[in-house]
C-alpha cells in the first residue's frame, strides 16, 4: 500500500530514525518497520499523530492507498459488467440466430431448447441490467465508457441524463420491432 511509503519519505524528511518516529507516535520501533514494510496498517490514532507530526493532512497521508483501492474497485467492476455484457451479447444472438434452424429441424423439441435459451438470456439481461444500475449508466455512450474504464464528465452527464426520457421510449418500439420482424420471418420460413 501506498502509505508505507509516505510514512518512510515523511520520516526521512524530517531526519527521524524509525526509533526516534516510534516514541514520538507512541508505538515500538518493530511497529514503525511493519508500516514502512507493508506488513501492517497504522490505526487511526496513530494515523492522526503521523499527519500532526509530519504537518500534513490526514487526506495528504494516506490519499494514494484511497486513489489505489478506488482504482482497484473500478477495474474489478469495468472487468464484471465486460464479462457479464459478452456473455449476454452471445447468448442474444444465439437465440435470435438459432431460432429458426432449431424449430425447422427439430420442431417441438427445437422450440423447448429455444424457450430454455431464451430464459437464460433474460436472466442475463437482469444481470447486466442491474450492473448499470449500481454504476448509474443508462444510455449507450455512458455504457461505452463505463467499459473503457471512464467516467463522463459532468457536461457529458447532463446531456445523457437528457436523453434518457427518450430512450425509455425507444427501448419498448424497438424490442416490439425486433419481434414483429422474428414473427414475420418465422412464418415465412414455417410456410
Amino acid at each position: 500500500m501506498e502509505i508505507s511509503n509516505q510514512i518512510k519519505k515523511y520520516r526521512t524528511a524530517m531526519n527521524l530514525s524509525q526509533e526516534e518516529l516510534a516514541e514520538k507516535v507512541y508505538v515500538s520501533r518493530q511497529t514503525i518497520s511493519n508500516w514502512e514494510t507493508g506488513k501492517n496498517y497504522p490505526d487511526i490514532h496513530s494515523l492522526l499523530l503521523l499527519s500532526t507530526l509530519f504537518d500534513i493532512s490526514l487526506d495528504q497521508l494516506i490519499k494514494g492507498d484511497i486513489d489505489m483501492m478506488k482504482e482497484e474497485i473500478k477495474v474489478a467492476e469495468v472487468q464484471k459488467f465486460n464479462k457479464e455484457g459478452t456473455i449476454f451479447s452471445v447468448l442474444f444472438f444465439a437465440s435470435i440466430l438459432l431460432f429458426v434452424p432449431l424449430i425447422k429441424f427439430l420442431g417441438i423439441y427445437g422450440i423447448i431448447i429455444e424457450v430454455v435459451l431464451y430464459a437464460i438470456t433474460l436472466i442475463w439481461a437482469f444481470r447486466v441490467e442491474k450492473l448499470k444500475k449500481a454504476n448509474n449508466i443508462h444510455t449507450y455512450k455512458e455504457i461505452v465508457a463505463f467499459s473503457e474504464g471512464k467516467r463522463l464528465d459532468e457536461i457529458q452527464t447532463q446531456r445523457e441524463i437528457g436523453k434518457r426520457p427518450y430512450q425509455t421510449v425507444l427501448k419498448p418500439l424497438c424490442g416490439a420491432t425486433i419481434g414483429a420482424v422474428v414473427a414475420i420471418v418465422m412464418l415465412w420460413i414455417l410456410k
